[in-house]
């Protein structure tokens, strides 16, 4: 990759120490929303695209050298980037983890791999216990973190353990699926901690049957979530099983409640959608206010899934992040 020194390095000494450690390796300002579902946001400082473990050790010395943060994108599902963009080091990992190996039920996949593409190739394979993350548009790498899940089932279901590369220590290790604090929608792995590839433990099943499966979740999602430029589920369900998130903002009335460019989709409320070249800000700013009158007129205090990037001065306690790593 060749990238010109102009706009990363300006007026910030820590940024250009870093694009000068990582030279041809980085790429200066490119542009973060097109890598999203939302499809709004700024640019990256820096974007660097590793491959190899050494690739990103360098990455690695370079954000903790030039103290700059580090943001690592993979299928960008649940990322919201400010329109200022992420003043920082991007990283995606589509050259370093785009991997799957089946050996009999243990299946092998890099954290980039998509969760639809891994779910379709382990039923090709005769595998069942995958189905479900056929309609989870994020990576391997971000399910994990994440513990997505779906349909009755979730990544913890199956995960043996993951191989995991620490960018604040610079340094490579596995861990098991027990040490990880894997909760509904969340766990223990902390934004400098990169998932480079996950094993599962599946179990042999009927390619037909599964086919079919996934056919049906196709079906039903399609049937009952909208399309378009939106990060999936804004907010947790507050009471998994009893109490939904879309149910509390209908009862508030919020559904198709519309904030400049954005707006709460008219066909399922936990969903917020943004223009075709709208603003990221529009969308933050209704995620706090469909919490906020959620909280007011119900007591429920929903807790987000969408990770905001680069943003400042924005409230970020409804669960997103200000920078660091998202997936």
């Amino acid at each position: 990759m060749n990238g010109s020194m102009s706009g990363a390095g300006t007026g910030d000494p820590g940024l250009a120490l870093a694009a000068e450690m990582l030279g041809d390796l980085a790429v200066h300002d490119v542009p973060l929303g097109p890598m999203t579902t939302y499809r709004v946001g700024g640019a990256a400082a820096l974007f660097v695209r590793p491959r190899s473990i050494d690739d990103l050790a360098l990455v690695a010395e370079a954000c903790r050298r030039g103290g700059v943060p580090v943001l690592v994108v993979g299928r960008g599902s649940n990322l919201l980037v400010a329109d200022e963009g992420f003043r920082g080091v991007a990283v995606s990992l589509a050259d370093l983890g785009a991997d799957i190996a089946i050996d009999g039920t243990v299946v092998r996949a890099g954290g980039a791999v998509a969760l639809p593409v891994l779910a379709r190739r382990t039923v090709a394979s005769a595998l069942t216990g995958f189905e479900w993350a056929v309609g989870v548009p994020g990576s391997v790498g971000g399910g994990v973190r994440m513990n997505a899940g779906g349909h009755g089932s979730d990544m913890a279901a199956s995960l043996i353990d993951i191989d995991l590369f620490d960018l604040h220590r610079g340094e490579r290790r596995a861990l098991p699926a027990d040490a990880l604090g894997l909760r509904f929608r969340g766990s223990d792995l902390a934004d400098h901690q990169v998932v480079l590839s996950a094993r599962l433990q599946l179990a042999t099943g009927d390619r037909a049957r599964g086919e079919a499966e996934l056919d049906e979740i196709v079906r039903w999602r399609r049937e009952h979530q909208p399309g378009g430029q939106n990060a999936g589920s804004v907010f947790v369900n507050p009471v998994p099983g009893e109490v939904t998130a879309g149910a509390l903002i209908d009862r508030c009335g919020l559904r198709g409640y519309r904030m400049g460019s954005a707006h709460v989709s008219d066909k399922h409320a936990n969903f917020i959608q943004a223009d075709d070249g709208g603003s990221a800000i529009d969308v933050v700013r209704l995620i706090d206010l469909v919490r906020t009158r959620v909280a007011t007129e119900t007591g429920h205090v929903m807790r987000s899934e969408v990770r905001l990037v680069g943003f400042i001065g924005i409230d970020t306690d409804h669960g997103g992040h200000g920078g660091g790593v998202s997936w």
